[in-house]
């Protein structure tokens, strides 16, 4: 079983440490001001806003080295809701793996909302939580932890493809935002395979 430690303790913290749970992983929840408290988790989950990443990555660097290191954030400008706040060429992954030089950095779980996570279902589709990172064994060590709590996990490729996750986790929130899907609501992801 994985040791998952969540930095957040928000609606998509507290629903990712659910799922968790349900799997039977370990799970270490942590206040964003927490710092003092060590990060004991081989996963580690940034369950907090954008604007947060950077303190919270530059305060932990040396206890996130060797970890890895799950970029759940849609770096888009809540006042405005009208554009990501990175460079077109680049993403808040990218920004973070940066940083963290000695982690392993993915991006997952900004496609999704807390309610669907939760549920563990968007409408009739089980809930499909897209991973992107350029380390396959971490990947699928995530991927094992949302199977094993009841979601369905897709590898969306190396960690370039941040930005198109990203993109799609701000057209979502805009929907959202402007009332044209719910909170509870998402896109879903059918295979005919």
């Amino acid at each position: 079983m994985a040791h998952v430690s969540i930095i957040g303790t928000g609606n998509m913290g507290q629903a990712i440490a659910s799922v968790a749970g349900k799997g039977g992983h370990t799970v270490q929840l942590l206040g964003r001001d927490d710092a003092a408290t060590a990060v004991t988790g081989d996963i580690v989950v940034l369950a907090v806003p954008y604007s947060a990443i950077s303190q919270i990555v530059t305060a932990r660097a040396a206890g996130l080295a060797g970890k890895t290191v799950v970029d759940i954030t849609n770096p888009l400008d809540f006042e405005t809701f009208d554009s990501l706040m990175v460079p077109t060429d680049s993403s808040a992954a990218a920004e973070i793996a940066a940083m963290l030089p000695d982690s392993v950095v993915l991006k997952a779980f900004n496609t999704t909302f807390a309610g669907t996570l939760a549920a563990g279902s968007v409408g009739p589709l089980t809930t499909t939580v897209l991973i992107a990172g350029d380390d396959a064994a971490a990947k699928s060590e995530l991927a094992a932890v949302l199977a094993s709590g009841g979601l369905k996990a897709v590898d969306a490729g190396p960690l370039r493809r941040a930005r198109e996750l990203e993109a799609v986790g701000f057209l979502q929130l805009t929907l959202a935002a402007n009332e044209k899907i719910s909170w509870t609501g998402g896109f879903g992801l059918v295979d005919q395979a």
